[in-house]
């Protein structure tokens, strides 16, 4: 197993598990939107003020993303999302000493994101994109390579699968053997099975039943659960009600073998994975 991930200039300690704090500068992302983009351009501010806090909180790592891919999402033009993008990128390379991950499919948006300061690119379409692969080789940063049915516009429409666990574990197996196969080191290069991407609820559940079965790979498995729609099929809460099932949600996906969870809620989580860790070293001690 992987149990380190180089992101540029920094390398990502995988021994324990990692926090990946969300930042989404747009305004239509299904929990945070708006909250750092409004009337056509990024609160560098408040995107500060919350990148700040969540380090504080215990974020190993920040994610930007520019393009909503919230189920039925509509495309963002590649200008829009690279204004987006380098202007928050900038900002936080400045001001935050801490790995940069980009959530993008754009070939241009990863090699500016890799120019301001990223450390990893975080591809939710798995760089199919034409040009992505090679984009993201030539600028030498990490990759989460990341399983997705269909598009965000349509790909929770009818999700099918011969069964779920095998079907994203071969995806995944494939694009890692095309990934090296383009030179980029295993060394660099994180997968993650999608949840919530062109995945009914029962999908989901059963995805995180089996996740070792995913989690058995050499790669570090990321994962994204925080606030996906999959608690709604359990419980009636809106988005910012789903902190209690997020956590828990990521405390079962880290004793199932994922070593980065992607999270909204650093502070609740982060004490979560806390206890964990130490009921864990005190077992093996």
């Amino acid at each position: 197993m992987v149990n380190a991930i180089s992101c540029g200039a920094r390398k990502l300690d995988l021994s324990c598990p990692r926090i990946m704090g969300v930042l989404n500068v747009t305004p239509d992302s299904f929990s945070d939107g708006g909250q750092f983009y409004r009337d056509g351009r990024v609160n560098t501010d408040a995107l500060l003020d919350r990148a700040e806090q969540m380090l504080a909180e215990g974020a190993d790592i920040l994610d930007v993303g520019g393009e909503s891919t919230r189920p039925g999402a509509l495309a963002v033009s590649e200008t829009e999302e690279l204004d987006r993008v380098v202007t928050a990128v900038e900002a936080l390379a400045q001001h935050c000493d801490t790995i940069i991950s980009v959530d993008t499919s754009t070939p241009s948006v990863m090699r500016e994101a890799a120019r301001c300061g990223a450390g990893l690119l975080n591809d939710v379409r798995g760089f199919k994109r034409p040009d992505a692969l090679q984009v993201a080789a030539e600028t030498g940063l990490a990759l989460c390579v990341m399983h997705m049915q269909g598009e965000p516009d349509t790909m929770q429409a009818a999700p099918t699968y011969t069964d779920v666990v095998h079907d994203v574990s071969e995806f995944l197996s494939q694009r890692l053997a095309e990934v090296t196969a383009f030179g980029i080191d295993p060394d660099r290069v994180i997968i993650d099975p999608g949840f919530g991407f062109g995945k009914t609820a029962q999908q989901n559940f059963e995805l995180l039943a089996r996740l070792g079965e995913v989690c058995s790979k050499e790669q570090p498995v990321l994962v994204g659960l925080s606030r996906k729609s999959m608690i709604s099929s359990v419980l009636d809460r809106s988005p910012d009600q789903r902190t209690y099932a997020s956590v828990a949600l990521a405390l079962m996906a880290v004793e199932r073998g994922a070593r980065i969870v992607r999270v909204h809620d650093v502070a609740a989580t982060f004490d979560a994975l806390s206890m964990w860790q130490t009921l864990s070293q005190s077992q093996r001690s």
